[in-house]
């Protein structure tokens, strides 16, 4: 557990990038007597506080996130941009290069280099100032080293700062490092941490931001061209300053190439007489930054760095989590499936619904193991919100802007907004928890147009002396029904009666178990152990729920009652090759990307809940009857193979909800304002959400082998 304060941690990278930016490669020059001292002054406890062995140091990285291909690249996350490659994999130009502009004695000196003191001292006596510097490519590494291992604010500054005092901890660590480091090991860490300017950190990035290649690619010119950058990168940087200076240098690298035996003259001058010929490329970073084609999979880029502050394999709190994303140089595969987002893009976007404010969105999750395999809406991921449409809210245009076309709020959830309610999607935890208290799928229960039940009534309720009093949608609903029959048509009246029997209370924690959280202080007062067993009316989906969370839900029963918590990652590995890990509330250490499941339902109570939730879609359950129609018949038709799951709507179609399941793939689908929850949705747009998710389901699976859900138990369905 850290001890620092959480204020330094949380200003250290801010400091961190802000000193690095503007330190530049030389240092200040002391005088050649410093040099006597040192052993003396090896003993002082400032330099005792200097770690004397800077292998561990590693230098800040780029994450890279991926598809579930492992090749499609979705952004980067980085604070400096770096890569690290082995020296092997550099061009011999570059290393070439820069020992020849920044230390032409440093195969053979030990870490200090008198000759260069001395010729820098006497240079700064003549010009009365700092015009060279002394510090060797050794004594460089040792205060990036220091400075890129920082964790406070004062770390950095002790790192970075201009003193004699840092001057002379510098030398003793370097004269260190060179008897534990060979000289391959300290000019590949050299590369890989100094700064090029243009936001290439390491040789990696300043290859790939100038000419779009990769460091074992670089020919002299380009070599010779970074290696003179180092001195003063915002001076000789050819994309932004003047190309003659930057030219300039280059061909004074060139020249000290040629004078230290690396190149011919000839071969010199042939290099000097090309121009510098630049192939920019600017990294991605962070999710506002995915390349265009890709847009709307910024939704998914949010919930991934959601569940990263929240791991803590990666950090005692959040601002550590991202400072180790954008540091730590992980490869992260995702569970992203490229043709599964698309098709879910396809069945909630298009022109004219992107431009409503109704949000369509779409999540879908693999049962079994919770990994996301999609998740869309009908929006833009964007933080420009200068052009978007009139808030449906009208006491709010003017004040504050729409959420269409362009967001980048968590409308599926990862997040920290409520969710929109469901409906009747909710039935599912209250046909769960009857189950498990023993009541079989054959549960008939008279259920008329409208009900007393003995929950308090009031508000926007139907209320009957003081009880709530709800009805169905229809008079057709109207009879005896059963667990599939009352489930395939939605009869409010049935389930209601039904929690009533089982308790308001299990219902609420069926769902908590199955995923559910309250965000609303409503809801959470609601859920609460006093209140839940009042709560008559979340049957009927009055809470506020994610996409994410109901299909993670049903994706749940889908997998007889298996549940995993929602994982949006297939591999995290870091720049080492190895799988990160942490340590479970077992004492386990696990895969950070390893599904984390456990056998909620009995399996029998899940599948007789499916066999139960074929009847709304028009499939035909094992055991029971439907009762001759259903709120979604065209499910099956569409889908062309077993399928189950529920309809929902909220008072007035406020919302409209579809939640859909083959064995193999679960999804949620929603139609909803998230800027304004009166603003309904009307009934002529409830069939979105339906056919959404049934061409997804149809679409995902196409050519797959069909499976078969499993039949319930006779003992639990009579």
């Amino acid at each position: 557990m850290s001890t620092r304060a959480p204020s330094q941690r949380k200003l250290a990278p801010l400091v961190r990038a802000g000193l690095i930016a503007g330190v530049l490669a030389a240092a200040v020059l002391y005088p050649v007597a410093a040099l006597g001292g040192l052993v003396t002054l090896a003993g002082v406890d400032a330099i005792d506080d200097i770690p004397r062995d800077l292998r561990s140091a590693a230098p800040a990285q780029t994450s890279y996130l991926y598809a579930s291909d492992g090749k499609t690249l979705l952004t980067t996350f980085y604070e400096e941009h770096r890569r690290y490659v082995p020296l092997a994999e550099m061009s011999p130009y570059v290393q070439q290069a820069i020992v020849a502009a920044e230390d032409s004695r440093f195969f053979e000196h030990g870490g200090i280099d008198p000759r260069g003191i001395a010729r820098a001292f006497v240079a700064n006596q003549q010009a009365g100032g700092v015009s060279q510097g002394a510090s060797t490519l050794t004594m460089q590494y040792v205060r990036m080293a220091l400075r890129d291992s920082a964790k406070t604010p004062q770390e950095v500054r002790e790192a970075t700062e201009q003193t004699a005092a840092r001057k002379i901890r510098e030398m003793r660590v370097a004269v260190d490092v060179e008897k534990k480091m060979t000289k391959a090991e300290i000019l590949e860490r050299y590369l890989n941490s100094a700064y090029f300017g243009h936001r290439a950190y390491g040789i990696f990035a300043a290859s790939e931001i100038f000419f779009s290649k990769h460091p074992k690619d670089l020919t002299v010119v380009e070599g010779a061209t970074l290696a003179g950058l180092v001195k003063a990168p915002s001076e000789y940087d050819p994309a932004n300053s003047d190309r003659k200076a930057a030219t300039d240098r280059r061909n004074w690298v060139i020249d000290r190439m040629a004078a230290m035996g690396y190149l011919t003259a000839a071969a010199a001058e042939q290099a000097k007489a090309e121009p510098i010929q630049l192939r920019l490329s600017s990294p991605p970073n962070d999710c506002t930054s995915l390349p265009k084609e890709y847009n709307s999979w910024g939704f998914f880029c949010d919930y991934v760095k959601a569940w990263w502050r929240s791991h803590p394999a990666f950090g005692d709190n959040p601002v550590e989590r991202e400072d180790k994303l954008r540091r730590g140089g992980y490869r992260i595969v995702t569970s992203l499936d490229p043709t599964t987002q698309k098709i879910a893009e396809a069945n909630v976007s298009g022109e004219e619904s992107k431009y409503s404010p109704f949000a369509h969105g779409q999540v879908v999750i693999e049962p079994g193991t919770g990994r996301v395999k999609a998740m869309a809406v009908n929006r833009v991921y964007s933080l420009d919100q200068s052009q978007n449409g009139p808030h449906s809210d009208r006491s709010k245009r003017g004040r504050i802007k729409s959420n269409y076309p362009n967001t980048v709020a968590p409308l599926l959830g990862g997040g920290d907004l409520p969710g929109y309610q469901a409906g009747s999607t909710f039935k599912m935890f209250t046909l769960l928890a009857a189950l498990e208290a023993g009541m079989p799928l054959s549960t008939e229960i008279n259920s008329p147009y409208r009900v007393m039940t003995r929950y308090p009534g009031g508000g926007e309720t139907s209320s009957c002396g003081g009880f709530w009093c709800p009805s169905n949608a229809s008079g057709a609903m109207t009879g005896r029904h059963t667990m599939w029959s009352g489930f395939g048509k939605s009869v409010n009246t049935y389930f209601v009666q039904l929690e009533e029997r089982v308790g308001a209370d299990k219902a609420v924690r069926m769902a908590e178990r199955l995923g559910l959280k309250w965000r609303t202080e409503v809801d959470k007062r609601q859920a609460s152990p006093e209140k839940a067993k009042l709560w008559g009316a979340f049957t009927l989906g009055v809470s506020d729920v994610t996409p994410l969370e109901m299909a993670n839900a049903y994706a749940a029963v889908a997998a007889d009652g298996r549940y995993c918590e929602p994982l949006p990652v297939q591999s995290v590995t870091g720049p080492d090759g190895k799988a990160a890990t942490w340590t479970n509330e077992n004492g386990e250490v696990v895969d950070v990307a390893k599904p984390r499941c456990r056998q909620e339902l009995d399996p029998d109570v899940a599948r007789a809940a499916t066999d139960a939730a074929r009847c709304p879609v028009g499939d035909s359950p094992a055991r029971g009857s439907c009762g001759g129609w259903s709120t979604a018949d065209s499910v099956r038709g569409i889908v062309g193979r077993p399928v189950a799951g529920k309809t929902g709507t909220t008072d007035s179609t406020r919302s409209a909800w579809f939640v859909g399941y083959t064995p193999e793939l679960a999804a949620a689908s929603f139609l909803s304002d998230p800027d304004n929850p009166f603003n309904a949705v009307g009934d002529g747009q409830s069939e979105k959400p339906i056919h959404s998710v049934a061409k997804t389901l149809r679409d995902a699976l196409k050519d797959k082998p069909e499976r078969q859900f499993a039949p319930p138990s006779m003992d639990i369905t009579r």
